[in-house]
C-alpha cells in the first residue's frame, strides 16, 4: 500500500484561453516540470488543438517536456455561440467548467494515487476556479500575466464600485482618472484593463472576467509575470505578491532547446522572416506586431502600409489572416510590388527571435505586456498603438514612465495617417535617448532573474515549495 511519503506533488495548470495568456503560464510550467514535478496544462478544446495543429515541432516528447502532459476541457459552446469570436469562450468557460474540471482532477487522481493533484495554478480571471481546488484538496494559486499596475487595479474594482467610481459595465463616473500611486500612470476614462470603446459589449464580458481577481485573498501564493525592478511602486502596493517575471526571459535563460509546444502560439511562425533579417544592416528594420487580438479596419491597415512605404526604412510586418476585423487584409494597389527590397511581410513571427535580432531598430506594438516584455528586455524602442484592456497603461509606462517610445497619435476619423506613421518612425530613429533609456532597462530585466535576484529568489521559493507539496 502506497504511503504518504510515496506521493509526489502534481500541478494543475489552467489559462484564460488567449495566447497573452496561455503563453506566460506555459513558460512558467516549464520550469516547474524541470524541477522534476508533474504537470497537467489544461486548455479549452479549440486551444488545445490550435496550438498543436499550428506547432511545427515533431510530435514526439522530448525531455524538456517529459513532465508536462497537455488536455483538454470542453469549449461549452452552444449553437448561438459565435466560435469565430475570441472572446466567447471568456463566457462559455465559467458556465461549463465549475463541472467539467473537477471531473478531469478526479479522472487524473483516480489513474495514479501517487500523483494527485496537489496544486491548481489558475489565471485570476478565472479565480472561481479556488474553490475547485479546495473542494479536491488542492493548494489554488494564482497567476496574473497582465503588468503589476493593471493587476492593482483590477484588485481595486469591488472599492471603485463600492464607490461608484464604476458602474456595473467598467465605465468611469464621477471622476476623470483612477491613480493608485504618484509613482504610476494613472487610468483615463476608457483605458482600463477590461477597455474596448469599440464595442461595449465586448468590455462589458471582459469586465465581468476580470473581476474574478477578486478571488486572490483565497490563494495558498500569488504570482505576477513582472519584476520588480521593473515596477517598484506598483509592487509595493501589494507586497503578497510575488513577481517572478518576465517569464519569457526566463525560459531563454534556462532552455536551449523549443517547446514541441512552441511554449503556446495559435499562429505557425514564419522563420524566412530571420533569414531576410540577416542581409539587413543593424538597427534598420522597422517590426510591426499587432499581437493575436488586435483588429484593425481596411482604411486603417491601407494606412499603415503606405506609411512604411513612405518611410523608406526597412521593415517587417506581421499580417495576421484575420487582422482586418476578423478577415484577411487587401493591401494597397502595387504595394507588395513598391517595397520589394526593403518590405518582408509575414502571418506570423518569432517574435522573440526577432527582437533578439541586431537588425531590429524599433517595435510598432499594440502594447500588449507580452509584447512589451519581449521588446524591453531586448532594449528596442517603441512606437505605439494600442488596440484595447491594458495595452493603454503599457503605453503610459512606455511613452511617460520609462520614456523608450512615442505615441502614434490618431486623427479627428480616429484614423492613424501614413504621415504620422512616418513622421513618428523619424523622430523615434532620430533621437537616441530612446534607444539609451530602453538599453537600461534590458539591463534591468536581465538582473532580475539573475541568481540571488529578486524573480530568481521569487520563482525558487515557490518551485520549493511546490516539491514539497502532496495530497494523502
Amino acid at each position: 500500500m502506497a504511503t504518504v511519503s510515496d506521493n509526489k506533488p502534481h500541478v494543475l495548470a489552467v489559462p484564460l484561453p488567449a495566447q497573452g495568456h496561455v503563453k506566460p503560464l506555459m513558460s512558467l510550467c516549464r520550469q516547474i516540470a524541470k524541477h522534476g514535478i508533474k504537470v497537467t496544462f489544461v486548455n479549452a478544446q479549440s486551444i488545445h488543438h490550435k496550438i498543436l495543429s499550428e506547432s511545427a515541432a515533431e510530435e514526439e516528447d522530448d525531455d524538456s517536456d517529459a513532465n508536462i502532459v497537455m488536455t483538454t476541457v470542453p469549449d461549452g459552446l452552444t449553437p448561438t455561440d459565435d466560435p469565430n469570436s475570441p472572446f466567447t469562450l471568456f463566457q462559455t468557460l465559467p458556465k461549463t467548467m465549475p463541472q467539467t474540471l473537477p471531473e478531469l482532477i478526479e479522472r487524473i487522481n483516480g489513474e495514479n494515487p501517487n500523483q494527485k493533484i496537489s496544486c491548481v495554478i489558475a489565471d485570476l480571471s478565472f479565480g472561481w476556479i479556488s474553490e475547485i481546488a479546495e473542494k479536491k484538496g488542492a493548494e489554488f494559486v494564482g497567476f496574473s500575466p497582465p503588468s503589476f499596475a493593471s493587476l492593482a487595479v483590477l484588485l481595486q474594482i469591488p472599492n471603485l464600485i463600492q464607490q461608484g467610481y464604476l458602474d456595473t459595465n467598467g465605465s468611469l463616473e464621477k471622476i476623470d482618472l483612477v491613480s493608485l500611486s504618484d509613482d504610476i500612470p494613472s487610468w483615463r476614462k476608457d483605458e482600463f484593463p477590461w477597455s474596448i470603446s469599440s464595442d461595449l459589449k465586448i468590455q462589458k464580458i471582459i469586465f465581468d472576467t476580470v473581476q474574478s481577481y477578486k478571488a486572490a485573498d483565497k490563494a495558498k501564493w500569488l504570482l505576477s509575470n513582472t519584476c520588480y525592478e521593473l515596477e517598484p511602486a506598483a509592487c509595493d502596493l501589494y507586497p503578497g505578491f510575488l513577481p517572478i517575471g518576465p517569464l519569457h526571459l526566463v525560459e531563454e535563460a534556462k532552455t536551449m532547446e523549443k517547446s514541441r509546444y512552441d511554449f503556446g502560439n495559435f499562429y505557425s511562425e514564419d522563420a524566412t522572416c530571420l533569414i531576410w533579417l540577416d542581409t539587413k544592416p543593424p538597427g534598420s528594420v522597422v517590426y510591426v506586431s499587432f499581437g493575436s487580438l488586435s483588429f484593425y479596419s481596411q482604411q486603417q491597415l491601407h494606412e499603415l502600409a503606405l506609411g512604411l512605404e513612405l518611410s523608406r526604412r526597412d521593415f517587417l510586418w506581421v499580417v495576421r489572416r484575420d487582422l482586418a476585423n476578423g478577415l484577411q487584409a487587401i493591401l494597397p494597389d502595387g504595394f507588395l510590388e513598391r517595397v520589394v527590397g526593403f518590405g518582408k511581410i509575414v502571418e506570423w513571427a518569432p517574435q522573440d527571435e526577432v527582437l533578439s535580432h541586431p537588425a531590429i531598430a524599433c517595435f510598432v506594438s499594440h502594447c500588449g505586456w507580452n509584447s512589451t516584455l519581449e521588446g524591453v528586455s531586448k532594449g528596442v524602442p517603441y512606437l505605439c498603438w494600442p488596440y484595447f484592456a491594458d495595452q493603454f497603461h503599457n503605453e503610459s509606462y512606455i511613452c511617460d514612465k520609462w520614456e523608450i517610445g512615442l505615441r502614434i497619435d490618431c486623427d479627428e476619423n480616429r484614423i492613424r495617417s501614413r504621415y504620422e506613421i512616418m513622421k513618428k518612425i523619424d523622430m523615434l530613429l532620430c533621437e537616441s535617448r530612446f534607444k539609451e533609456n530602453a538599453l537600461k532597462l534590458k539591463e534591468t530585466c536581465a538582473k532580475s532573474i539573475g541568481e540571488r535576484r529578486s524573480s530568481y529568489i521569487n520563482l525558487m521559493t515557490f518551485i520549493d515549495h511546490l516539491r514539497k507539496c502532496t495530497i494523502s
